[in-house]
């Protein structure tokens, strides 16, 4: 792998992951174009931690809140105010569980192996980003429970389709779930945690593929193209989830798909 092909498919990483394009879709396509053939494990591990250092660091203080309310329910001083962080960190278990066991059953089919199916499902990512523009709800986490887990966490599973924005379906299964827009935005990305950390740890099942050669300058610098471009995607996104403009999107997806099923 070049450094140049490192620092695209980074870029396209950082940038994909976040907003409401599919990163899978877009790096299955890239690769394509790229003729870069099957890229070497330890890159993916590293696009990985990258997209999970950016979520982490966006979102510190909501994950902070969390994870002390957490230790003080396991010490029995829990207060009145932990009650919605442990609500929320209850519905996050309920979405993973229901991510995982649609998300394992999708990837088995490896789509991302036909581009004009990837090309079809940016259609369907588009329409899904227009019909977010419908939906806006005025609950908060006070409010959050189990059907809010279960239809954001299959929204998830579904997202493992290459093609198919996992940020943009399950910020619009929040808005249809009633969340209003501020916390459909920032759930989705919460729930987003486990799912990197899963997927980060699949990467890792056959370790001795981490060997393969790859150069520690085209690693940093994907690292790091991710990582930049991660941050400045995930800003960006926030700000247009609070305007309800997701559907701008959809003016990208659309045309790029229709593109792709008459070229690919």
């Amino acid at each position: 792998m070049t450094i140049v092909q490192a620092l695209l498919l980074g870029a396209v990483q950082g940038a994909a992951e976040f907003l409401p394009i599919s990163s899978s879709g877009h790096l299955a396509v890239l690769k394509s174009i790229l003729d870069v053939g099957d890229v070497p494990i330890l890159f993916d591990v590293i696009l990985h931690i990258a997209t999970l250092i950016v979520v982490v660091f966006v979102f510190r203080q909501r994950i902070w809140g969390i994870l002390r309310s957490i230790g003080r329910w396991i010490a029995r001083r829990v207060n009145e105010a932990d009650g919605e962080n442990l609500r929320l960190a209850w519905v996050i278990i309920v979405a993973t569980v229901i991510t995982a066991v649609i998300g394992l059953g999708v990837g088995q089919l490896d789509i991302g192996a036909n581009p004009r199916i990837v090309s079809a499902l940016f259609i369907v990512t588009g329409f899904i980003l227009i019909g977010s523009r419908f939906f806006s709800g005025t609950r908060d986490y006070r409010e959050i429970g189990l059907r809010d887990g279960l239809i954001v966490g299959f929204s998830q599973g579904l997202g493992v389709f290459p093609g198919i924005s996992r940020s943009g379906i399950t910020i619009t299964a929040g808005l249809v779930s009633g969340l209003n827009r501020e916390k459909a935005g920032e759930f989705a990305f919460l729930v987003s945690i486990p799912a990197i950390l899963g997927a980060f740890i699949l990467t890792l099942r056959d370790a001795g593929e981490l060997s393969e050669s790859v150069g520690a300058v085209a690693l940093a610098v994907g690292f790091i193209a991710a990582l930049l471009v991660g941050i400045a995607s995930l800003t960006v996104l926030l700000r247009l989830i609070r305007s309800g403009k997701l559907f701008y999107f959809a003016i990208y997806l659309i045309p790029l798909g229709i593109v792709g099923l008459i070229l690919l």
